[in-house]
């Protein structure tokens, strides 16, 4: 009789082990399962909503109807690693921090540059790919080479809060030497120098050869304004979102898919 006690006692004692981590396993479960629900949030659930202007060829711009480009294509590629749907809001290049910040975007990727005047509202990417701001002028200029807009007295075109803006103010216009004149659209500033409105166009070197080739009578001066690196923007209150995209996009760069695609777009030439 004991020794059936003893049998029934160590039966009982093994139940209520596996009971226990039955439930134990499924507490666990439970709990990825609502890590993962609660990894980040976008603005329309199930759908990455990406903030550009698509005046930037060959990172954004049409084809037909639809925005394309090396920043449409990653973003596609990192929405489809996160199992969501992409969306394109195209706007003027000024308003994208704006709609990140508020939120009517999820982030920004425009062929932005990672400045200290950004980093104030919106939080970064690591960097994506590298660009050149370079000089465009007319064939018969009095500008050289990049040296000589520091002699000054000239009248400068940029798009808009973008780079080449930021880095005329700063080293142009705040300092006395120049005038610059912003426009909304790169290809206004461009259409404004070859009527002989302003002296040159600082803007990034991929946008600029398709700009000079559409162009007779402009070229690009042979030194660069300045190098510079291309990032992400996110919003500062979804940092659930940022570190999400941007572990994708760091392994959509280790894997080469980045590079691939920028191949697509920018010959090594």
């Amino acid at each position: 009789m004991t020794k059936m006690k003893k049998l029934l006692a160590l039966l009982l004692a093994l139940v209520m082990v596996f009971a226990l981590a039955a439930c134990s396993s499924g507490s666990t479960e439970d709990t990825a399962e609502e890590t993962s629900s609660e990894e980040f949030t976008t603005a329309t659930e199930g759908v990455l909503t990406m903030a550009t202007n698509a005046e930037f060829p060959p990172y954004e711009y049409y084809e037909n109807d639809a925005v394309t480009g090396i920043d449409a294509e990653i973003a596609a590629a990192i929405a489809e690693k996160l199992g969501l749907e992409l969306v394109i809001e195209d706007m003027a290049f000024d308003s994208i921090v704006a709609a990140v910040t508020s939120g009517k975007a999820d982030m920004g990727m425009a062929g932005m540059t990672i400045t200290e005047e950004r980093l104030e509202s919106v939080d970064f990417s690591e960097p994506y790919a590298t660009g050149v701001q370079v000089v465009i002028v007319a064939e018969d200029s009095a500008i050289t080479n990049v040296d000589d807009l520091f002699e000054g007295g000239y009248t400068i075109g940029v798009q808009s809060s973008t780079t080449g803006d930021l880095y005329a103010t700063w080293d142009l216009e705040d300092t006395g030497l120049c005038t610059v004149e912003r426009f909304n659209r790169g290809a206004d500033a461009v259409a404004a120098l070859t009527s002989g409105k302003i002296d040159c166009v600082i803007i990034d070197n991929e946008p600029a050869k398709a700009f000079a080739e559409a162009n007779e009578g402009l070229v690009i001066l042979d030194t660069a304004y300045t190098e510079e690196e291309y990032a992400i923007c996110f919003s500062k209150d979804n940092t659930a979102l940022s570190e999400a995209v941007n572990e994708a996009l760091v392994e959509l760069m280790e894997d080469g898919t980045v590079q691939s695609i920028i191949d697509k777009y920018i010959s090594a030439d």
